[in-house]
């Protein structure tokens, strides 16, 4: 496979796995309107700070968050504005789901 291609195939699978868990998907879309900071984003989704962290962590190592110090506190943003523009775009789509395929969210055997 060549060098682009695998990093194609990569970062799909980073955002894939990013997304597949509700707090990241969450935090993914409540940073589309703008950076902010950890306890804002826990009280906002509802979970607690320690939670919050380790998606975070996941999210940075996704390479779809990005850290920026701001005195003695740190915000989230978006690594990149295409990442809330892909977001958007998957938002738009309309999904034909067949409900015996894909049980409810948490649930296994999703296709």
């Amino acid at each position: 496979m060549e060098s682009a291609a695998v990093a194609q195939r990569d970062a799909l699978t980073r955002f894939g796995y990013a997304l597949s868990d509700s707090t990241r998907t969450q935090v993914l879309l409540r940073l589309r309107s703008g950076a902010a900071f950890p306890s804002e984003l826990a009280d906002t989704i509802g979970v607690s700070r320690q939670v919050l962290s380790n998606h975070l962590a996941c999210l940075r190592g996704c390479g779809l968050v990005v850290a920026v110090p701001e005195g003695r506190r740190t915000r989230y943003e978006l690594a990149d504005s295409k990442i809330g523009h892909a977001l958007d775009d998957l938002l738009g789509l309309v999904l034909a789901v067949d409900p015996a395929c894909c049980p409810a969210s948490g649930e296994e055997g999703c296709c």
